[in-house]
């Protein structure tokens, strides 16, 4: 078997004129968050979690400029924002709904299956798509860390605990009114 290959030292990003990671916030990553690590590395972190909300995703053009920013490889920060479910390279809806999937998610309660599927119902979703107005995105991850509460969900960065179906009906048509750069 071969393992087919991408040509990623040849890969061209896409760039628009305006750069994604502005004046104000190096200014604020400079004062607020290097200074409370030992590492640039260590400070890839916050300044990806700033990036993904501000712009709903973290483009491959602001993960270069993230890399010349810290003076780090932009392998790493490829790196991570491909390891964690929270990142992403796609722009995700104004709400994004994360549902955890783990076992315990699935065995108590309604079950993480059972709240996918409300969202397909309800929204015409599957996990990793995105409503056609943009205001929706349904993702799966694969642990909360809330498994006493299960079954839980992530609204934007808002963690639902103990979740019953009403109650995620509830939060699923909210978000679905919600207005940009409002939060669950």
């Amino acid at each position: 078997m071969a393992w087919p290959t991408k040509p990623s030292a040849t890969m061209q990003v896409p760039r628009r004129a305006e750069p994604y990671v502005t004046d104000a916030m190096k200014a604020a990553w400079t004062k607020d968050v290097l200074p409370k690590y030992a590492t640039k590395l260590g400070c890839l972190m916050p300044i990806l979690h700033d990036v993904q909300h501000a712009y709903r995703h973290v483009p491959y053009q602001a993960q270069l400029e993230i890399a010349q920013f810290l003076g780090i490889a932009p392998s790493d920060v490829l790196d991570t924002v491909s390891f964690y479910d929270e990142f992403t390279v796609e722009q995700r809806g104004v709400v994004t709904i994360g549902v955890c999937h783990s076992i315990a998610c699935e065995q108590c309660g309604c079950g993480s299956t059972k709240l996918i599927e409300r969202v397909r119902e309800k929204l015409g979703l599957l996990p990793g798509e995105t409503t056609d107005d943009g205001q929706v995105t349904l993702i799966t991850m694969d642990c909360l860390g809330s498994c006493d509460t299960a079954p839980v969900a992530l609204f934007n960065e808002t963690l639902h605990e103990n979740l019953t179906p009403e109650a995620f009906d509830r939060l699923v048509e909210q978000a679905a009114h919600a207005k940009a750069g409002g939060h669950h």
